[in-house]
C-alpha cells in the first residue's frame, strides 16, 4: 500500500484547523459560510482518519524505544502493546488511503434504475419483477425513497421494462455496481417437467441529473402527446395524455404514458431524458479521460453477466468478485443485498489502492 507522508497527514489536519477557525470567525457572506461548510464536511473524516494514523505512528516509535529499556517487566508491556499498534496501524493507514481516494462525483447523488427483461419470455418477466421488488425493498430497508417511474407490465405478471427513482443518502455509490446482465435459473411455474430454465434481465444504474447538469433547448425537442393505451388495447383514459419526446441531436426517445395527466408524463419523461443525456455526458468525458476504466468492479457494461441467481441450488453468485452466498431468498427480500453491495464496493477500493501502489 502506498505509504501516506507524515507532511501529507499534517497538510490535511492543518487544512481542516484553518476550515474551522474561518467558519468561526463569524465575518462572512451567507454563500460563503454554506461553501466552507461543504469544505469542512468533506475532509472533516479524512482529518479524523489521519489523526488516528499520526497516533498510531506516534505510539509506536514510543513503544520501539521502550522494548529496549532495562527493566524487564516495562519491556514486556511495551512488546505486547507494541504488537497491538502494529497490527492496527496498517489497518488504519487503509482506512486514510480509502479516504483520500478520489471520489466519484456521482456517488451521492439519486440515482434512475431501469430493469429490462432479456432473455426466456415470459420467466424473463418474472424476473426482472423479482429484481425490481428486490431493489425496492433494499431502498426501504435503508431508508431511501423509491417511486415507479415507468412500468411496462407482462401477461403473466412482472415487467418488459420498468424505471424507478431512487433517492435518499449515498444511492448511487450503493448501487453503481448493480448495472449489467443479471441471469437466473430456475424451475418456472408452468414447466411440467421440471426441467430448469436459464433466463436474463438487465439492469441500468444511472446517476440522476439535475436541472442544473443538463441545460436541455426546447428547439432539440419534438415531443408527440397520443392516447395512452393498456394492456390488450384498452384504452386507459380518454384524453391524449401520453407524451413521446425525442432528442433531435442524440436521437434518444423516452415515453411516459402512466401518468393519466399530460403534464405529469412530460415532467416524468424529460426526468428520464435529463439523466439519460447526463450519463452520455459522463461517459464521453470518462472516455476521454482514460478510456472508460475496465476493472473487475464496476464497468458498468451491460453485455457482461454480472450475477446468476440459482433458485435449486439457494445461491446467488456474483462473478466479478467470484464470490457465492448461499442466501437467494434474503437477497431476493432485499436485506440481502447489502453483503453483496459492500463486497463490490469493498473490491473497488482495493483496485483502486493496488493502482495507487503501481502509479
Amino acid at each position: 500500500m502506498t505509504k501516506i507522508s507524515l507532511d501529507r497527514i499534517v497538510s490535511i489536519e492543518a487544512k481542516r484547523h484553518d476550515l474551522a477557525e474561518a467558519m468561526a470567525a463569524g465575518s462572512l457572506a451567507p454563500d460563503d459560510f454554506v461553501r466552507l461548510s461543504k469544505e469542512y464536511a468533506q475532509i472533516e473524516p479524512v482529518a479524523a482518519a489521519a489523526r488516528e494514523v499520526r497516533r498510531l505512528r506516534a505510539e509506536r516509535d514510543s513503544l520501539a524505544i521502550m522494548t529496549k529499556d532495562a527493566d524487564e517487566e516495562l519491556r514486556a508491556i511495551a512488546v505486547e502493546e507494541l504488537a497491538e499498534i502494529e497490527t492496527a496501524l496498517p489497518l488504519a493507514e487503509r482506512a486514510l488511503a480509502v479516504q483520500l481516494l478520489p471520489k466519484d462525483s456521482a456517488d451521492e447523488r439519486a440515482a434512475m434504475l431501469e430493469v429490462r427483461a432479456g432473455t426466456g419470455g415470459d420467466e424473463a418477466a418474472l424476473f426482472a419483477g423479482d429484481l425490481m421488488r428486490m431493489y425496492q425493498r433494499f431502498a426501504e430497508e435503508r431508508g431511501w425513497k423509491f417511486e415507479l417511474i415507468k412500468a411496462s407490465g407482462s401477461d403473466v405478471g412482472g415487467y418488459k421494462e420498468a424505471v424507478a427513482s431512487i433517492s435518499g443518502v449515498g444511492v448511487f455509490a450503493r448501487l453503481k455496481f448493480e448495472s449489467g446482465v443479471h441471469r437466473v435459473q430456475r424451475v418456472p411455474a408452468t414447466e411440467s417437467g421440471g426441467r430448469i430454465h436459464t433466463s436474463a434481465a438487465t439492469v441500468a444504474v444511472l446517476p440522476e441529473a439535475e436541472e442544473v447538469d443538463v441545460q436541455i433547448n426546447d428547439a432539440d425537442l419534438r415531443i408527440d402527446v397520443y392516447r395512452s393505451s393498456g394492456p390488450g388495447g384498452q384504452s386507459v383514459n380518454t384524453t391524449d395524455s401520453a407524451v413521446r419526446i425525442t432528442h433531435l441531436p442524440t436521437g434518444l426517445v423516452v415515453i411516459q404514458q402512466d401518468e393519466k395527466s399530460q403534464h405529469k408524463n412530460k415532467a416524468k419523461a424529460l426526468k428520464v431524458l435529463r439523466t439519460r443525456l447526463y450519463e452520455l455526458e459522463r461517459s464521453r468525458l470518462a472516455d476521454e479521460r482514460a478510456g472508460a476504466r475496465r476493472s473487475m468492479v464496476g464497468s458498468g457494461d451491460r453485455s457482461e453477466r454480472i450475477r446468476t441467481y440459482n433458485f435449486p441450488q439457494g445461491r446467488v453468485t456474483d462473478h466479478r468478485i467470484n464470490l457465492t452466498l448461499h442466501k437467494l431468498e434474503a437477497i431476493l427480500e432485499g436485506p440481502g443485498l447489502a453483503e453483496l453491495t459492500e463486497a463490490l464496493i469493498a473490491e473497488d477500493e482495493a483496485q483502486r489502492l493496488s493502482g495507487l501502489d503501481d502509479a
